[in-house]
This record gives structure tokens, C-alpha cells and sequence, in this order.
């Protein structure tokens, strides 16, 4: 089998009442910048990695699948994966400019297609091949409710029908202007949900060391399960110190590029879930060693999702350190077999290939040039 030719893409897709906000940003579209991979045998593999839709740096990610990958693929076997991993993420020229951000997040769209096509030549998948079993359960927690642009009563409401539909967990947004907002909201999530279901912060590193410190202490009244991204996403030494000073647990990955950003995270103390992403990484060959890392240092994973679940359910399902996902449905309408939840867990795929095949009508739909 042989790789005959790359079609990259761009889709935005509109988001949960077309605008969310959180620490950091608002957003309005999720932005999936992906290719398909052709090959001589009539296998396509589809991958993609996630943005926040902003077109510009969405055209520079496309550019580099489409100018700087493909003639390195134009020809290879594609499930030659880990190779041709070492290849591109090796290949001079682009390690010069990247190793991080636009490049990295090309080559985990590029790979995860490579490995789309893996699980379909084997006619299993993406979760099977791995090694993964069909009795393993992966809970979801929801993610599409708390957002810092929501008032307090549609917080709470959405907090009340999630706890209704089945989930377990549910995550909200902090990093208010105001930080007696913060505290006010997430003690109202907590009264409206109950004792039970786990309830965990997302402040998107808005602050700094001594106001992480202060939330961190006070979310123990409200039994907050972990404190995500509190402070500069690479303060590996603040990071390690707001540990040391807080029961809550701290959450971190989303923005780290680099098994060995990981490495340093873990070793310092200075995380205790462990959120790599292979949109971000790499791809799913460097999220791999990300799971096997913290597992060694028994800590849970628990994948962050910029693919909007289809590919980290798969992830999750097989590596033995996950037993959670968040879930975001913005991007459920572009696939032919969309992550689904029921009764607060994952229904495992069945279809071969790593469920990023794309609608016949998703480019129609959503693709933006």
C-alpha cells in the first residue's frame, strides 16, 4: 500500500449558542483543520487537529500538512506509522521552525490519519488494535455547560439537566474579573448536583501563583475533584510550589507540545491528572508515551479533547490510565460514527479506523478556505 496524494481541509463549526467564553477566550466557531490521506489501495485515512477557529493560523496549519508533509508522504506505506512519524517530525528544515504549536499540531493531524488507515487495512478498530478491550468503560464528564458567558441561573440549569442526562461529572469555567464570582458559581454548581457527582474547574492559566493558591484552598469546600491549566501553561517550578500548597489536585497538558514538556510537569510534582492531547502532541505515537509516563508515576490521564472525543475515545478506551473523557459535542454533526454517551458512558466504536471519517456532507457544511 502506497500513499498517492494528501487532501488537506479546514471546517468551522458553530459552537454551543454560537458563542462560549472561558478564561482565556470566546469562541464561536471550533475550527477542525485536517486531511484526508488517498492511498493505492482505496483506503482513506482522515485526521485532524482542533482550533479556535480563527482562520488566518488555520490556513498556516493546512499549509503545512499541504506544502511542507506531503511530499514526505507522496509514495510511503502508511502503516509504516512510527517511522514516518520519525521522519516528518525529524525532517530539518521543519524542526528548525517548529517542534511546538503550528507544526506539531500538522504532523498530529497527519498521523492520526496514518493510523486511521492502520485500523482500516486491519479491519478493526482504532481502540481493538491498540489492544484495547470491549468490556472497558470510559466515563464522560460534561464540559459544554459552565462556560464563564453564561449567567448564573443558565449555569445552573445546565448543571441540573446534565446530572438529569446521565453524567457523572461536569466541568465549569473560572477566571471571573471578579473572583467572588467564581466562588459563588461553582457553590451553586455544587448545591444544584449533589454530593456525588464529581465537579472540576477549568481557570484556562489565568492566574498567577498567589491567586491560585487562594482558589485552590477554597475549592476544597465545594470538593472539586482537580484545578485546571491555574496558572502560565509552562511554569513548571509555579506549578510544582501551588502542589505543594493545595489538597485540590491540578489538572494540566492541553497546552504542552512535547512528551518532554510532560516529562518535566510530572517529575517536578507539579501535576496529578495528566491531560495530553495527541491533536497537539503529535499526534496519537507521542500521546502514547504521555499515558506510559504518568502511568508509571500512577497518575491517572484523562485526554483532553480538542478533537471533540472521536479520536481520544479510542485512546482512552484502550491505555489502562484512563477511565475518563470530557465531552463536547460541537463537532458530532461531521462524522459517520460520532462519539456518543449513554447513561454517562462512552458507547464503544465499531466501525474500523480511529471514527474520523468525515460525512459526505461535512465539507459542504463546514469547510472554510
Amino acid at each position: 500500500m502506497k500513499i498517492t496524494h494528501l487532501e488537506p481541509f479546514i471546517l468551522h463549526v458553530p459552537v454551543t449558542a454560537g458563542r462560549i467564553a472561558d478564561g482565556a477566550q470566546a469562541v464561536t466557531h471550533w475550527g477542525a483543520v485536517g486531511v484526508i490521506v488517498n492511498t493505492d489501495a482505496e483506503i482513506r485515512g482522515y485526521g485532524y487537529t482542533g482550533t479556535l477557529g480563527h482562520l488566518a493560523t488555520d490556513r498556516l496549519i493546512r499549509n503545512c500538512i499541504a506544502e511542507s508533509y506531503a511530499p514526505l508522504l507522496t509514495g510511503e506505506d502508511p502503516r509504516n506509522v512510527r517511522a514516518l512519524w520519525e521522519k516528518l517530525y525529524s525532517f530539518p528544515a521543519i524542526r528548525w521552525v517548529g517542534r511546538a504549536g503550528i507544526t506539531q499540531m500538522a504532523l498530529a493531524a497527519v498521523e492520526v490519519a496514518l493510523w486511521d488507515i492502520k485500523a482500516k487495512a486491519a479491519e478493526m478498530p482504532l481502540w481493538k488494535f491498540l489492544g484495547g478491550s470491549e468490556t472497558a468503560t470510559l466515563e464522560a464528564y460534561n464540559t459544554d455547560g459552565g462556560w464563564l458567558n453564561w449567567s448564573d441561573n443558565e449555569l445552573v440549569d445546565d448543571a441540573r439537566k446534565m446530572v438529569d442526562e446521565g453524567f457523572g461529572g461536569l466541568k465549569i469555567k473560572v477566571g471571573s474579573p471578579q473572583q467572588a464570582d467564581d466562588l459563588r458559581r461553582v457553590a451553586a454548581v455544587r448545591e444544584v448536583i449533589g454530593p456525588r457527582v464529581k465537579l472540576m474547574v477549568d481557570a484556562n492559566g489565568r492566574w498567577d501563583l498567589p491567586t491560585a493558591i487562594h482558589f485552590g484552598r477554597r475549592f476544597q469546600e465545594w470538593d472539586v475533584l482537580w484545578l485546571e491549566e491555574p496558572m502560565w501553561f509552562d511554569d513548571v517550578a509555579g506549578h510544582a510550589l501551588l502542589a505543594r500548597s493545595i489538597e485540590t489536585p491540578i489538572a494540566l497538558g492541553e497546552q504542552l507540545y512535547s512528551a518532554d514538556a510532560f516529562r518535566d510537569f510530572i517529575t517536578a510534582g507539579a501535576v496529578q491528572f495528566v491531560q495530553g492531547d495527541a491533536t497537539r502532541l503529535g499526534g496519537i505515537t507521542p500521546w502514547w508515551q504521555v499515558a506510559e509516563l504518568a502511568r508509571t508515576y500512577r497518575l491517572p490521564v484523562v485526554a483532553h479533547a480538542a478533537d471533540m472525543m472521536q479520536i481520544h475515545q479510542h485512546l482512552s478506551i484502550a491505555h489502562p490510565a484512563c477511565a475518563w473523557l470530557e465531552y463536547i459535542p460541537w463537532l458530532r454533526g461531521c462524522f459517520q460514527e460520532p462519539a456518543t454517551v449513554e447513561e454517562g458512558l462512552f458507547r464503544v466504536p465499531q466501525a474500523p479506523g480511529a471514527s474520523t471519517t468525515l460525512r459526505a456532507d461535512a465539507l459542504e457544511r463546514f469547510a472554510v478556505h
